[in-house]
């Protein structure tokens, strides 16, 4: 049984799997359970989050709307990426994940791939580790350090939402932890604001792409940043 009212959880996930024949293909077939997780996820930042100081909203859903939601709406564009990557099952990471945003919404939704949470405050990775416990998804490991300490990994992606501005130092960060021909997915807002970053950043191994996405029921702009890492 739900634990909170369908709007806009539900009708926003049924949104996303209209809007996107990638994000149905994922999400469509177990939508209950989806749901079900999310549901328990957000529970426990409600629960946790006077305590750890894990995400800013004022009410449930803007909760549900501003960072549940936006986590999961580029969802078929990260698909599409990954696809292109490769055919083989995808190691992914959410860096300086902090409340496990977009990563823990991407694990429920994305089950077969192994996650990386890497968040360097103990709190919130502690956090980290109890929701995924709880929510039994085995195929979510916690980093709890910073990423420019952060060794023995090459991943396919790398997300980040909410982390730092784009710059030359993160992105080289980032850029050691992928393969070659791996993915940087960054959940930014305006172009406008993501092409300031970007022309003050020089000597990345990468390129990059933004993409406009929508978020059910948020009436503002929107975009994922991909970069694809060239060389070692």
């Amino acid at each position: 049984m739900s634990i909170f009212p369908p709007y806009p959880l539900r009708d926003g996930i049924v949104r996303l799997c209209k809007s996107d024949a990638d994000i149905a293909a994922y999400i469509h077939p177990r939508i209950d359970e989806v749901i079900n997780q999310l549901e328990k996820y957000i529970a426990e930042i409600v629960l946790f989050n006077p305590i750890y100081g894990l995400v800013s909203y004022k009410e449930q859903d803007e909760l549900i709307i501003r960072h549940i939601l936006d986590s999961l709406a580029p969802l078929g564009i990260l698909i599409r990426a990954l696809q292109e990557f490769s055919a083989a099952p995808q190691f992914i990471a959410d860096v300086g994940s902090g409340a496990g945003l977009p990563g823990i919404p991407l694990a429920i939704a994305l089950p077969d791939a192994k996650w990386t949470l890497i968040e360097k405050m103990q709190r919130r990775a502690d956090f980290l580790l109890n929701v995924t416990a709880l929510l039994k998804l085995h195929q979510v490991s916690v980093e709890p350090s910073p990423v420019e300490n952060t060794e023995g990994f090459r991943f396919d992606m790398i997300c980040f939402r909410a982390f730092q501005p784009l710059s030359s130092e993160l992105l080289n960060h980032v850029s050691r932890l992928l393969k070659k021909g791996g993915i940087i997915a960054a959940y930014k807002g305006k172009a406008e604001k993501i092409q300031q970053e970007l022309s003050r950043i020089k000597n990345v191994p990468a390129e990059y792409r933004a993409i406009r996405y929508t978020v059910p029921f948020m009436d503002e702009e929107r975009h994922i940043m991909l970069g694809k890492k060239y060389g070692h």
